[in-house]
């Protein structure tokens, strides 16, 4: 008999959203952000959308420390107890462990999700029956869950999950294998095939499912994070996991945990989903004017432009003439006009600004 008193959340709330610069910055990164124009942060709607399932005191937050604050001011329901703050950025499968490791302290029980906060989802309600359903499944099984979503169109900038298309449990299936993000080729062959999903990065599992997986297929970052385990969930976790967490290896739960694992499962999904990762994501997400772009802000004036990302929020007008498929984006000391095919340059350039008052 399940127990859904027992079932948690995870947000990760730790990334810096270099793809979204000049919007995204260290500071203040895009999960913050009212990035859809909708008058509520990313990291706000994320939350919002599980708190009808999993009550205040049983969603923590991932973030790193530079953003506790941050994530108090969105989020003031939570206990601050359950601001898990990360010391330095190692990407998921260290920030997971960590996240198992305060759980397993806390109620060792505990079944949850582990979900980005940057991700936008249309049909909410089904959204929510099935992260119920893989909680459920996975509160009873020794089973590592996914959310597989049914690719819309031959993406490459997606990783895939293969499943062989058999019903395990309800919707669930058993997934044959993971694929890195394709070359267009590929991704259409995938599409064909029927039997390959987006990979949306949210995962189900118990506590005692995914700590036994690093055990067997990341000891290194289970060994590292379980030096002294009586320090979890105490007033020294902090000081502790300020010493430890550094060490760990700087690798994605993807590669430590679900490529090496035989007991992952997904459930395929059409809810209307979107990462929101790129500009060219947000694009294709908003709605278009006449001229088929997206223009964010009312201060803007676009002229024989077509197919443009276009978002500014200075006082100033923006006049722009004969740009076709640029991303346009003017902040209060950044301006970018970059073409849309090259967006995935934007991370890259990022790192070459020298001056820390534009990153």
């Amino acid at each position: 008999m399940v127990n859904r008193n027992k079932y948690y959340v995870a947000i990760m709330a730790g990334g810096v959203g270099s793809r979204f610069w000049p919007a995204s910055r260290e500071h203040l990164p895009k999960q913050f952000l009212d990035i859809i124009g909708v008058g509520k942060s990313l990291l706000r709607l994320t939350y919002e959308r599980f708190e009808k399932i999993i009550p205040p005191e049983r969603i923590l937050v991932v973030t790193n420390k530079m953003y506790r604050n941050l994530v108090h001011g969105h989020i003031p329901e939570i206990p601050e107890s359950n601001i898990i703050s990360e010391p330095s950025r190692n990407n998921t499968a260290p920030c997971v462990a960590y996240t198992a490791l305060r759980l397993l302290a806390m109620d060792e029980e505990a079944c949850f999700v582990v979900a980005p906060s940057d991700h936008i989802v249309i049909n909410e309600a089904l959204f929510q029956s099935k992260i119920i359903e893989a909680l459920d499944y996975a509160s009873e099984n020794d089973a590592i869950i996914t959310l597989g979503i049914k690719a819309s169109r031959p993406d490459t900038g997606y990783g895939y999950i293969e499943t062989s298309k058999e019903k395990i449990s309800g919707d669930i299936e058993k997934v044959s294998s993971f694929k890195e993000k394709p070359d267009l080729e590929t991704a259409k062959a995938y599409i064909e095939k029927g039997n390959y999903y987006w990979n949306a990065g949210i995962f189900v599992w118990s506590v005692k499912t995914i700590l036994n997986a690093f055990k067997k297929n990341s000891k290194e970052i289970y060994d590292v994070l379980t030096e002294s385990p009586a320090y979890f969930n105490t007033s020294d976790e902090q000081e502790y996991i300020d010493r430890v967490y550094p060490l760990t290896p700087n690798i994605s739960v993807d590669y430590a945990i679900l490529e090496k694992a035989d007991n992952v499962y997904t459930i395929p999904l059409d809810i209307g989903w979107s990462d929101l990762g790129t500009w060219n994501a947000l694009y294709s997400y908003l709605g278009k004017n006449e001229d088929n772009s997206v223009v964010l802000g009312d201060n803007s004036l676009l002229i024989d432009s077509k197919n443009c990302m276009v978002r500014s929020d200075s006082e100033k007008l923006v006049v722009i003439k004969g740009l076709k498929d640029y991303i346009v984006i003017d902040e209060k000391d950044v301006l970018l006009i970059y073409p849309k095919s090259e967006e995935q340059k934007i991370k890259e350039l990022r790192k070459t600004i020298d001056d820390p008052r534009f990153i």
